[in-house]
């Protein structure tokens, strides 16, 4: 066993992991922090990205050794407050979901996107989510929400 120290969500937790597990497994199954989804295990979907020291990975890429005193954000962690998020508010008026379970990688993603590029092109923001898998919407409803998100930022 191995101890850690990680702030997730704004919270401190300390722990004692296996060397081998998880970060996306520390998240759901130690944490119960059940918004990112596992999905596909081998870092090809996408929908277990979060926010880990500033940049977005793919939590099913990461162990939780290596989140040592480090900082991660859900997307449970994105509103805090309970208020949405420009993104969060963009993806439901533009009908960028539908079975969700992509969401949570897709909202990350697009949170790292924007962090960087407050006023991405469309295919700007195509580039930023390829490594994010929808089978649901065929992403034009997404991208559309990632610019809609943008531009409310800007205006506010």
């Amino acid at each position: 066993m191995t101890h850690v120290s990680v702030k997730v969500d704004g919270t401190t937790y300390q722990d004692e992991v296996e060397p081998r597990l998880l970060l996306v497994h520390y998240l759901r199954d130690r944490l119960g922090l059940t918004g990112t989804p596992v999905g596909c295990d081998t870092s090809s979907c996408g929908a277990c990205t979060v926010d880990l020291d500033g940049a977005s990975v793919k939590s099913c890429s990461v162990l939780a050794v290596q989140a040592d005193g480090g900082e991660v954000t859900t997307v449970q962690g994105l509103a805090p407050d309970g208020e949405p998020t420009a993104l969060q508010r963009a993806f439901h008026e533009q009908h960028a979901l539908q079975c969700g379970y992509c969401t949570p990688g897709m909202l990350m993603a697009a949170r790292d996107l924007l962090r960087e590029n407050p006023d991405p092109a469309p295919q700007e923001v195509r580039h930023a989510l390829e490594g994010n898998l929808c089978r649901c919407t065929g992403y034009q409803n997404i991208v559309r929400a990632v610019l809609a998100a943008a531009a409310a930022e800007v205006r506010a």
